[in-house]
């Protein structure tokens, strides 16, 4: 083993602060990086905040961190894919069974014994749990490695690893949305992206939004309109007329009211996350054999795939750049939704630490 220096935090109301961490040396399948790039998810600040203890309870120390994006420095004897110097990614998810009917579909992310990239038990035994981005260095099996498009800037790469395939994977899976409409509720950090790839799928693209001071940010990001989704007469100007609407909102709202803009046959996905259950009335949809349902990320080949779409048509989030010492000041922001739409950790600045 070895030490990388992090960024951890020791308790449920410890600031993130700076520390050493083990990481196991490369076995002959193991690429390891240096790591340039760590966006924040809303799901780092609830980890270390222990708000999902019902259901992934945190281990203390915790380093957050799965939107990864860095150079490789070694790889195992084994390792075919990746050489010294290739960029490279490493999203949500580091291992998993790789027997399973899902991992034998290529849906690792529905793996029931997958090892999340931070706070699942560590099948190396380096430590109690596995450790996140939020770090110089990571070692990861090479078969959960993703090779990193160069032409993008990383900066706005690394938010792709989580948000990207989030919102990409239920655009793709639906199918061609060519000239189809899609909405996408709540331009925040998952929204921002289901705009730009509804966009680059040739979809006619509608924001729904409660902020009207969003309209303009949307419009540049690529939406073809705008509907203020508490303006009633907007709303109704548009009911039965969606065939596909990306749900990114993960504060409680009516669910009801999306439902109604469906056309035959629509479908919302979920890929926010309300804490509270949502009331979904049975008529809205029966009438037009509407769809409800939710998605998380991709499989591996599906999260390359993606990165590889947004090479070729030049798609990264819209970030903003910060020291890895503005962490906590960044946690704050995120509860207020105040960031246009990631942040994204430079790492170089943890060297200074």
């Amino acid at each position: 083993m070895y030490k990388a220096k992090a960024y951890s935090a020791a308790s449920a109301t410890s600031p993130l602060a700076s520390t050493q961490i083990p990481r196991r040396d490369t076995t002959e399948r193991d690429v390891q990086i240096e790591i340039l790039y760590c966006g924040i998810c809303h799901s780092d600040l609830h980890s270390v905040r222990d708000e999902w203890s019902s259901i992934m309870p945190t281990v203390y120390p915790i380093v957050p961190g799965h939107e990864i994006v860095g150079r490789v420095t070694k790889v195992g004897s084994a390792v075919t894919k990746f050489q010294p110097g290739d960029l490279a990614g490493v999203g949500c998810l580091v291992d998993s069974d790789h027997t399973c009917p899902n991992c034998r579909d290529g849906l690792e992310q529905l793996c029931p014994n997958q090892t999340l990239t931070f706070n699942s038990p560590d099948k190396h035994n380096t430590a109690p749990v596995t450790y996140g981005g939020y770090s110089e260095s990571i070692v990861v099996d090479e078969r959960f490695v993703l090779h990193v498009p160069a032409n993008l800037q990383l900066a706005g790469v690394a938010p792709l690893l989580c948000a990207g395939i989030t919102t990409y994977s239920p655009i793709r899976r639906w199918g061609d949305i060519t000239g189809k409409k899609v909405g996408v509720v709540g331009l925040g950090g998952l929204g921002h992206m289901g705009v730009k790839f509804a966009k680059a799928f040739g979809a006619h693209v509608v924001v729904f939004t409660t902020s009207p001071g969003k309209k303009e940010d949307a419009l540049r990001l690529g939406a073809d309109e705008v509907i203020v989704s508490r303006n009633t007469d907007e709303m109704q100007a548009h009911a039965g007329t969606f065939d596909f609407i990306l749900d990114a909102v993960s504060a409680d709202h009516d669910i009801n009211a999306y439902l109604n803009m469906l056309g035959r046959d629509g479908n919302i996905t979920l890929v926010g996350a309300p804490e509270k259950p949502l009331e979904v009335s049975a008529f809205a949809l029966l009438f037009g054999r509407r769809s409800l349902s939710g998605s998380i990320i991709g499989g591996i080949a599906e999260t390359q795939e993606m990165l590889d779409f947004c090479g070729e048509h030049n798609i990264s989030a819209d970030v903003e750049v910060i020291p890895i010492q503005k962490v906590n000041e960044a946690y704050e922001r995120l509860v207020k939704s105040d960031v246009k739409y990631r942040f994204s950790i430079d790492m170089a600045t943890l060297k200074a630490e």
